[in-house]
């Protein structure tokens, strides 16, 4: 087993990005709710607690048995836990008098402790918490302080252990990286070998060990998880791999041919399967978002199913699962509630009765581009944007037709190639275009106009789960307005949308 870096949920908005924050450096990690967390193994080289929503004065915090593993390999508490190992073992924990959100300097360091090994005098932190370590117990020492926050930091002498006050996972904390570094590589030992090379090795490894000769059917979406996960399989079994591409007539324009034609130069077994008007027909007159996204998830299963009886013997269903699909469907009671029940995890109809294979449940969104470039995945794909499983379905604000779809399309079409001819494309995370269901008036050439609205959207993100509005030029911006209204006809406005997730989202719907 892999040697990692064990990371407990205590419900911070932040958790994932520790776990991002340590993969970067190359060092495998898992994220496990504080109460439910695998045997510690000697692969596990060491365990960070992270943040939490709750207060360690309050009954119904999370306060778990840490002996399975404290004092006997190193710990790192990020805010609550570093105030929950010192409420638990003789210090106090009190209301800070000054609340401290945000940006803080750190005015005392001891350069000669090992968390702190590299830091500059004056690092600037980021901190959230509105309580305060006003007492340590014996054995703890401060290595870390700012102006208003005493206990930023410290250590348990008699133990590997440490607790900050801070968040070094935030990037406004600036040197936060190098205090990672110093706990995972210089303290826990590790090795700094979880690459895209190794992943690949391991993986197509344990597939070949779990599938052998088993067929395996995978539905293809164009996007780059679904990809890699295909090139994975396809070294680890061959001509047993199945793809299925359905065009469920919400895709952007002419996808469907393009992106078929990609993957057979990369020489997987693609069938094509248009199933446009089977989805037009469910849709029909259907106005509600849920709604909406239900069907298109029930006819695509109905058309996957359909085409998987066509191929004998498959035992096997592929999904491009990631590893924030995989954390955000974990439900227990407390901090980790469930965010959103992902159509990628337990989604699998009983009726079906294929067992599952994820090759990418392991991985975060910039791992598997690394994963797909280490594959010769076609840069077309590897860098595409990500693009909702509902396809324009949801970038249709009301019932969807077949004209809606092509109008949409078309618009699309104009913003996506603008953004890449101008060089942009790679700045934005995600774009498209919405077609609102609002009709204004216009004037084209000496004619009165009573036609559609659409919304330009491009966002900046690392992982979709925040996001802020892309600051395109204006010039820009202009240019791609005038194209859309003058070759699009049904559009005689467009607008930019400057909202910012939280708290609108990224799509409308």
């Amino acid at each position: 087993m892999h040697e990692m870096i064990l990371i407990l949920d205590f419900g911070s908005q932040y958790t994932q990005l520790i776990a991002r924050r340590v993969r970067e450096l190359n060092i495998y990690c898992e994220i496990h709710p504080y109460n439910n967390y695998p045997a510690i193994t000697s692969a596990v080289k060491g365990v960070i607690l992270s943040g939490s929503p709750y207060s360690v004065r309050d009954e119904a915090s999370p306060k778990p048995d840490l002996s399975a593993f404290k004092g006997k390999i190193p710990v790192l508490g990020v805010c609550y836990g570093a105030q929950l190992m010192s409420h638990m073992f003789g210090g106090e924990v009190m209301p800070s008098k000054i609340r401290e959100y945000g940006r803080a300097n750190l005015e005392h360091v001891d350069f000669e402790d090992a968390l702190f090994d590299g830091i500059s005098q004056h690092s600037q932190v980021w901190m959230s918490h509105g309580d305060t370590i006003a007492k340590v117990p014996d054995h703890y020492k401060i290595v870390a302080s700012t102006k208003d926050v005493r206990v930023a930091g410290y250590h348990i002498t008699t133990e590997k252990t440490w607790g900050i006050q801070f968040h070094p996972e935030v990037y406004h904390s600036t040197e936060g990286s190098i205090l990672l570094k110093n706990f995972v590589v210089g303290i826990c030992g590790c090795k700094q070998d979880w690459t895209p090379g190794s992943f690949i090795h391991d993986t197509v490894a344990e597939l070949k060990k779990k599938i052998g000769d088993d067929k395996v059917v995978l539905g293809l979406s164009g996007g780059v998880d679904s990809s890699v996960a295909a090139l994975l399989l396809h070294q680890a079994i061959g001509k047993n791999l199945y793809c299925i591409f359905v065009d469920n007539g919400l895709l952007r324009k002419n996808e469907f041919e393009g992106v078929l034609e990609s993957y057979k130069h990369m020489g997987l077994n693609v069938k094509g399967v248009n199933a446009k008007d089977r989805f037009y027909k469910a849709l029909e007159g259907e106005k509600d978002p849920e709604k909406k996204r239900k069907i298109i998830g029930r006819v695509f299963i109905e058309v996957f199913d359909e085409e998987s009886h066509l191929i004998e013997n498959v035992k096997w269903l592929g999904q491009g699962t990631i590893y924030p699909d995989v954390i955000e469907s974990v439900s227990v009671k407390g901090p980790s509630a469930t965010i959103k029940s992902h159509h990628n995890v337990g989604g699998l109809p009983d009726y079906m009765k294929l067992q599952i294979v994820e090759p990418l449940r392991l991985l975060f969104k910039d791992e598997v581009r690394r994963v797909g470039d280490a594959l010769g995945l076609e840069h077309n794909i590897l860098h595409r944007h990500p693009f909702p499983g509902p396809g324009l379905g949801i970038r249709i604000l009301g019932d969807i037709t077949a004209e809606k779809v092509r109008i949409l399309q078309e618009a699309d079409e104009i913003f996506i190639e603008g953004l890449k001819k101008h060089n942009l494309y790679r700045e934005v995370w995600q774009a498209g275009v919405i077609l609102l269901p609002v009709q204004s008036v216009g004037v084209m050439g000496d004619e009165r106009t009573y036609e559609n609205c659409v919304a330009l959207r491009a966002v900046t993100s690392t992982d979709g789960m925040t996001a802020d509005w892309c600051h395109l030029p204006y010039e820009f911006l202009g240019k791609i307005s005038n194209e859309i209204i003058n070759k699009v006809k049904g559009i005689n406005r467009v607008v930019y949308d400057i909202s910012s997730k939280p708290p609108a989202t990224i799509e409308w719907e």
